[in-house]
């Protein structure tokens, strides 16, 4: 079963604008820590035999597995972490980068991140797994890419 959301925003800039306009209702970082978790647990199911080496995130302190799928004209990302706030930065990844074409995956840095306050509100450590999902992501869509050019 392949279970992946479908984007919300017809493109990753509308998504970041939306993260950051939702963000900015919660009055406090508990209110936003809270969102989090609950966009976490929305994500939907992953396949246990997809919890594999092959596609765990390393680099996050958390367990994070992430499973591509698609082409350069469209990538998809089904994602999950055995924590709940950073399944919650994996549902905000998702919504920027999912569904999306492998160019627009690549130009598209996420300010999102700093727009709502996650740089200064994250651990060292989740912010290094916040970092090695998108290098993953983004590494994915090189791929995709670079498949396009081959013969």
């Amino acid at each position: 079963m392949n279970a992946q959301l479908e984007p919300v925003e017809t493109s990753a800039e509308e998504a970041q604008t939306a993260i950051a306009e939702e963000f900015a209702f919660f009055g406090d970082w508990a209110e936003r820590y809270q969102y989090l978790i609950d966009l976490g647990r929305k994500l939907p199911a992953f396949p246990d035999p997809q919890k594999t080496e092959q596609h765990e995130v390393h680099g996050c302190q958390s367990q994070v597995w992430l499973l591509p799928s698609g082409d350069a004209h469209r990538l998809d990302f089904q994602a999950i972490s055995d924590s709940s706030i950073v399944s919650g930065l994996i549902a905000l990844l998702l919504r920027v980068y999912s569904g999306r074409p492998a160019a627009e995956i690549l130009a598209t840095e996420p300010h999102f991140i700093a727009a709502i306050g996650l740089a200064k509100h994250l651990s060292p450590t989740r912010s290094n797994g916040l970092a090695a999902m998108l290098q993953a992501i983004k590494q994915r869509a090189r791929e995709a890419l670079a498949a396009l050019s081959q013969p």
